[in-house]
């Protein structure tokens, strides 16, 4: 297999548009391959998808899901261009495709991993920080460890960077890029909500043994 160096991964998001790992991604499906790695591009969508997402995407719909038991809800806003788009048979499927992705990842609390705010980033590095296993270790390795470790992390809050239930060759970010260039138009999913049933709700848990033994003493 060609060697997919950093050049050539430019040179295809140059000639196409699409963003770098999606070029590097391509180019491993093509095994180096310019051409084809631009046939893979528009044949998925991608190029176009990413020539588009500067635009406003303002119209759109909220989709919603109940699992199988209502135990596990969402809702989830995914907008586009316009509202024959959003109207449509594509763009509706999409809508209950990641509400069902949500319903499935209850670790997932935001769409991207910039949306992560720098606070819960900090946390999870000092909790990376003090694990045993970097005890002893100098702190330029420990940085790069944790640094690693942060990244993948983050990327497990992320709904975006999920590998997508129905296809895990592809992550959510790369299915909505696809309906993207089937549309013809920017799709953004931009928030969503989760919820479980009895979540937040403290139960009190009954000592029946206590409960008897008082009776008897009583």
């Amino acid at each position: 297999m060609a060697e997919i160096s950093a050049k050539l991964v430019k040179d295809l998001r140059d000639k196409t548009g699409a963003g770098m790992m999606d070029c590097k991604k391509a180019l491993a499906e093509t095994k180096g391959d310019t051409e084809k790695a631009i046939e893979w591009l528009r044949q998925k969508g991608i190029a176009s998808a990413e020539k588009k997402a500067g635009r406003t995407a303002a119209e759109g719909a909220i989709g919603s899901y109940i699992h199988t038991g209502a135990r596990v809800g969402v809702l989830v806003e995914v907008n586009c261009e316009t509202d024959f788009v959003a109207r449509g048979e594509i763009f509706q499927e999409l809508l209950r495709n990641v509400a069902m992705q949500i319903a499935a990842c209850p670790g997932v609390e935001y769409v991207t991993t910039e949306q992560i705010p720098a606070e819960v980033a900090e946390r999870e590095k000092q909790i990376e920080m003090g694990r045993d296993d970097l005890a002893g270790k100098k702190e330029e390795m420990k940085e790069k460890i944790v640094a690693g470790r942060i990244g993948k992390r983050l990327k497990e809050l992320a709904l975006m960077d999920q590998p997508y239930i129905k296809d895990s060759s592809v992550t959510v970010a790369e299915l909505v890029k696809q309906v993207a260039g089937k549309v013809g138009e920017n799709i953004q999913v931009r928030r969503f909500t989760r919820y479980t049933l009895g979540e937040g709700i403290e139960v009190e848990q009954a000592d029946f043994a206590a409960e008897v033994a008082a009776m008897k003493a009583a």
